[in-house]
């Protein structure tokens, strides 16, 4: 059995220089096929302890899910998170990957593909600004999937995830967030800018990609998440991982 700590998470996976040439922040990031090919290398260069979230959320997963209900990843990318969890699931936990990029579907399948499992991972192309697609869920994860939602309909999306949770089901979210304080904002985004340039990203492809994700990704404050958990009826909502502008949250339906 894979143990969450010794899970590649870039394993095979080609090097990120989508953002080395000056022009690459002229149009807005796309989850197209040139990303879902880098895709792997990107987050866990970008993505301050990756692995560790992804450990952290498979352990969560494991306490929560029940035979006979299915977990979905929504935003699953190039499923990842999946592959991790297909381990530590029981066989009886239906795993559902959902992403509106075809071209990261494609790639989570053929990823998937090579997995020695017997449990199907079902993968759909879905928009959850227009499709309702959680049903029968013990557990919901959003890895950086929240932020790329339209302001105007993320709550109805966060609506929708708690009608189709089980009772004692949870939604495990993951979020870049912006602070309220102009100051703390800044310090943390030169914190991350400083991560990235050790991971090997150029002050160019820094630029660039924030150029590319500014109309693209909007983050909320810590508590503009918490409240809107709040509102769509989640009772019990705590933070389980905090890298400064980097959090994830843990929101449970109770009965």
């Amino acid at each position: 059995m894979t143990e969450p700590g010794d899970f590649d998470l870039s394993k095979d996976a080609l090097r990120d220089q989508l953002f080395d040439a000056p022009e690459a922040g002229n149009a807005d990031f796309r989850f197209d096929q040139r990303t879902a090919a880098v895709f792997d290398d990107m987050v866990s260069r970008s993505v301050p302890h990756y692995a560790e979230i992804q450990r952290m959320t498979a352990e969560i997963a494991a306490d929560f899910t029940v035979p006979d209900s299915a977990l979905f990843d929504l935003g699953c990318s190039t499923g990842t998170t999946l592959m991790l969890l297909d381990s530590m699931l029981a066989p009886g936990v239906r795993l559902v990957g959902v992403d509106n990029s075809p071209d990261m579907i494609n790639q989570a399948r053929t990823k998937a593909e090579g997995l020695a499992s017997a449990r199907d991972i079902e993968f759909l192309v879905a928009d959850l600004h227009t499709d309702a697609v959680v049903e029968n869920a013990s557990v919901v994860v959003m890895i950086l999937t929240l932020q790329f939602i339209r302001p105007l309909m993320r709550e109805r999306v966060l609506r929708r995830i708690y009608e189709g949770l089980n009772n004692n089901g949870c939604l495990i979210l993951v979020e870049k967030q912006t602070m309220e304080s102009s100051l703390l904002n800044r310090l943390f985004i030169r914190y991350y800018y400083d991560l990235k340039a050790r991971h090997g990203y150029s002050a160019m492809e820094i630029a660039q990609k924030r150029e590319a994700l500014e109309n693209v990704l909007i983050p909320y404050r810590p508590e503009e998440n918490r409240a809107l958990l709040r509102e769509v009826g989640f009772k019990h909502v705590e933070e389980t991982f905090r890298w400064y502008n980097f959090a994830s949250m843990i929101a449970v339906k109770s009965a």
